[in-house]
């Protein structure tokens, strides 16, 4: 049997699974509209809602590049620390090691850069000995 799909298709559903599952990161990590729309690469706040309403046709490499290191990050946390809780509150929470220099991790990426994602998503495997 074989099953024949479009490919815009395929991107309508990779697209909206992705913000779903970004939404709810969002909210375990209490992030506020605005912080999620520096971790999204800063789409207007307009686009924001009707992607949380309606999902998205097909999102911007940018923006899926974004989604992945924030999902690796996610989940790296619920590895390293297999209380949900306790993963959820560790970006919020000062850290002394090198790439924070004592800022948080959601601190470090604030600051808008898809390199400060990548960085901290390298930090966490190599804590849990995902990554050199």
């Amino acid at each position: 049997m074989h099953v024949h799909e479009t490919g815009s298709e395929h991107l309508t559903d990779v697209s909206s699974a992705a913000l779903r599952t970004f939404f709810r990161v969002a909210a375990a990590w209490d992030l506020s509209v605005e912080e999620q729309l520096t971790l999204l690469g800063g789409p207007s706040r307009s686009t924001l809602f009707a992607w949380k309403k309606r999902g998205a046709d097909r999102l911007a490499r940018d923006v899926l590049e974004r989604l992945s290191y924030i999902f690796g990050i996610w989940k790296a946390l619920q590895i390293l620390l297999p209380d949900p809780e306790l993963a959820d509150a560790w970006v919020r929470r000062p850290n002394a090691a090198l790439p924070f220099g004592g800022r948080s991790a959601l601190e470090r990426m604030l600051s808008g850069n898809v390199s400060d994602l990548y960085e901290v998503r390298r930090y966490l495997d190599a804590e849990r000995g995902g990554w050199p």
